[in-house]
């Protein structure tokens, strides 16, 4: 087996890479163009989607070109590589704070060359490499403190009069997704009856999403459209009918990324209701 072949299988096996704490991902791209290609974004998301227990610490994404062109050409071309991905990476609901490095490093400088499989190498010369640094475990220390309990959702919807916005904290989405993480749908199904009890409160459901640029909605990985908020909200509220709400006492509404909470982004990947009106019929 030649060095050629071992370094091209190594860098076909690479499309997840494990080394301690640390994963990487490399994303290839056609000659001259820094547009992700369908096949490779897929193969990004698939990437992300591993990404949703991971306590991430850092990411850092580095542009390379091929041996072709002049060379401030090619040091533009690679930050464009590495800009698109970062993109892809923020629409998808990782935070842009995780984003530490994002660099253009010009071509690569091929090093072993067998002129036969020449385009070979320099097409996987064409990429994104992708380092995202795991945090390392802290040990736990537990703390002696009275407990003050909280009251859960279903406690305060009993209670909630107009007005009310009620936070689903433990409803939790899964990352670029619409529904909920499988540990979620029995808390959803106890605040689902405690709303088909109360008949007097109407409500709006709103939908919220996380890491995305400004206020800008982020992408629902299943359909396309950037509108995951509005999807989310939707989920809830079809969720809510199924289990007998009343369809004439909820609307729901995309709120984008205009109401981060701060802290662990994932809590930003939420479900709120707002009590529009409590009365009789």
């Amino acid at each position: 087996m030649n060095k050629l072949f071992v370094l091209i299988l190594i860098t076909c096996y690479g499309i997840f890479g494990f080394s301690q704490n640390k994963l990487t991902h490399e994303v290839y791209f056609d000659t001259d163009k820094y547009i992700v290609p369908s096949t490779e974004e897929n193969r990004l998301l698939l990437f992300i989607s591993t990404l949703n227990n991971v306590d991430i610490e850092f990411i850092s994404i580095y542009g390379f070109c091929d041996d072709i062109g002049a060379d401030t050409y090619n040091l533009k071309l690679s930050q464009q590589r590495a800009d698109a991905i970062k993109t892809i990476f923020s629409n998808n609901e990782i935070s842009e704070n995780l984003i530490t490095n994002v660099d253009g490093k010009g071509e690569v400088l091929l090093k072993i060359v067998n002129e036969k499989n020449l385009l070979k190498i320099r097409g996987l010369n064409r990429k994104v490499e992708i380092i995202v640094k795991a945090k390392t475990p802290k040990p736990k220390v537990e703390k002696k403190e009275p407990k003050v309990k909280e009251k859960n959702v279903v406690d305060l919807i009993k209670e909630s009069s107009k007005g009310d916005k009620i936070i689903f904290k433990n409803i939790l989405f899964k990352t670029g997704y619409s529904t909920v993480t499988p540990e979620s749908k029995k808390i959803l199904n106890e605040i689902a009856e405690v709303l088909a009890e109360r008949k007097d409160i109407y409500f709006t459901i709103q939908g919220h999403v996380c890491c995305t640029q400004n206020s800008r909605d982020a992408v629902d990985r299943r359909t396309k459209q950037r509108n995951l908020s509005e999807t989310r909200a939707k989920y809830v509220y079809d969720y809510f009918a199924k289990k007998g709400v009343d369809k004439k006492r909820m609307r729901h509404l995309g709120m984008r990324r205009k109401f981060p909470l701060g802290g662990d982004p994932k809590f930003d990947r939420r479900v709120e209701i707002l009590i529009t009106y409590v009365g009789g019929n």
